[in-house]
């Protein structure tokens, strides 16, 4: 099986379009640069784009090449459901690909390019079917009783530290962590490192693409990043190993046997595949929850409907997703010389995706910055993408996200979000790293424990 990092399309310096722009070129955000992502969605650059550039060309540093960046809904679309005209694995999702002379460390570039995310047809599906058993309602519904249990315990404990805690650090990154060891299969006793690991992943973002920011603040981060990232990459490796001479009924057995066109799937492909299942199934489902609490304190007059009738639960995840579009893009490369929304767009340039735009495009859902879970549409989000390429683990994601808040309003129904929040330079994904919550409401205090005395 041919590997898309032999493959792949590198980045070439490209300033101008091949076939010049029909939009402007909108001044204001820098989309490819981590740190204006830090104060969040930038939804006044997105509504302009949709407005007056809506496939819009967008130059970053001289050695790079530039992308056309796709902000409407039904544009997105359009380029979703046509993978033979705009390819996942001709220059992967990600937005840059640096020249394989940059590749390091060793292995983690090769397997953010090797992986089911980054395939096109015949082989995306193919290996798609061979993980589903992890991914149905009956398994879903299966892990849910394990999830359940311990969404009470991180309440437990989050009710023990109250009443102000950070509930990304107390329950939004826990949570995640643990429904993908169990889907996984990871043992208790290296849970751990996944933390550790994962800490370390989600700062690569940033030291690739704007390294000296990161550098300046810590200077020892490229020695630790290595090292992390060896010894993660090495425990996958020989878990995966071990699957296979000894199989259980877990994800990372289905991932270390999966096959194509007969043959086992080689290193680079299972490497590929340990990475995104524990870095894309964290992140994604750890925004959510962080930012559907902050939503509810937004707009606190959806929080009573809810609490008025848990049932909403599931119409509330929804459009809660809408709005926070945890995956901000997606890139796909063009295949050949194609047109979109009267753009013409040349082969091998970048087409890239912004979710977070089309999510509050108001031609398909009116007054698109107000949470409305009432909307007839409210499940025509495409927070998990859209077509042959919509996120596999989306039931999975919809579940805890589901679970945790029937079980926070039954515990704590005032839960509020202080105002203070922190957002890592990230261009994929809305990093919240931390999100300060008062568990019982705005300025209020833990409840008084009244002890009642029985007669007697």
């Amino acid at each position: 099986m041919q590997l898309v990092s032999d493959v792949i399309l590198e980045d070439r310096p490209q300033v101008e379009p091949h076939f010049g722009a029909r939009y402007p070129s909108l001044d204001g955000f820098n989309l490819w640069d981590p740190q204006d992502w830090t104060a969040g969605h930038p939804h006044d650059f997105f509504r302009r784009m949709r407005e007056e550039a809506p496939v819009m060309w967008q130059s970053s540093d001289p050695k790079r090449a530039g992308f056309w960046s796709v902000s409407r809904y039904e544009d997105i679309k359009t380029v979703e459901l046509a993978p033979e005209v705009y390819s996942s694995e001709r220059g992967s999702i990600n937005m840059f690909v640096m020249p394989r002379k940059e590749w390091k460390p060793k292995k983690l570039i090769p397997a953010a390019f090797n992986s089911i995310i980054n395939l096109d047809q015949p082989h995306h599906m193919e290996m798609r079917i061979q993980q589903k058993d992890f991914f149905i309602p009956r398994f879903v519904a299966e892990l849910s009783e394990r999830i359940d249990i311990k969404i009470d315990s991180l309440l437990d404990e989050m009710e023990r530290k109250g009443p102000v805690v950070d509930f990304v650090k107390m329950f939004s990154q826990e949570l995640p962590l643990f429904t993908l060891c169990e889907m996984l299969g990871i043992d208790e006793e290296d849970r751990p490192k996944i933390i550790q690991w994962m800490h370390y992943l989600e700062l690569a973002n940033q030291y690739f693409v704007n390294p000296w920011t990161l550098l300046s603040r810590r200077p020892w981060f490229p020695i630790k990043f290595y090292h992390y990232v060896n010894e993660m990459f090495a425990y996958g490796e020989r878990v995966m190993a071990e699957r296979r001479v000894n199989p259980r009924k877990d994800l990372m057995t289905a991932i270390a046997n999966t096959q194509m066109a007969g043959k086992p799937l080689p290193q680079e492909y299972l490497d590929g595949s340990w990475l995104l299942i524990i870095f894309a199934g964290n992140d994604t489902t750890r925004n959510s929850l962080s930012g559907t609490i902050r939503l509810m304190t937004q707009f606190e007059d959806q929080r009573e409907m809810v609490l008025a009738d848990r049932s909403l639960i599931p119409a509330m995840s929804n459009e809660a997703l809408r709005m926070i579009s945890p995956v901000q893009h997606m890139r796909r490369t063009a295949m050949e010389d194609t047109e979109l929304n009267g753009q013409r767009i040349a082969k091998d340039e970048k087409v890239v995706l912004w979710y977070p735009a089309a999510n509050r495009d108001p031609d398909i859902f009116p007054d698109p910055d107000r949470f409305d879970m009432h909307r007839d549409n409210v499940d025509k989000h495409i927070a998990f993408g859209h077509g042959p390429h919509k996120c596999l683990g989306n039931r999975i994601a919809q579940m805890q996200l589901q679970s945790a808040f029937r079980k926070i309003f039954e515990r704590f129904p005032h839960i509020a979000w202080t105002g203070k929040q922190t957002i890592s330079p990230n261009t994929l994904v809305h990093a919240i790293s931390s999100l300060e919550v008062n568990l019982y409401g705005l300025g209020k205090d833990r409840p008084t424990q009244v002890q009642v005395k029985t007669p007697g």
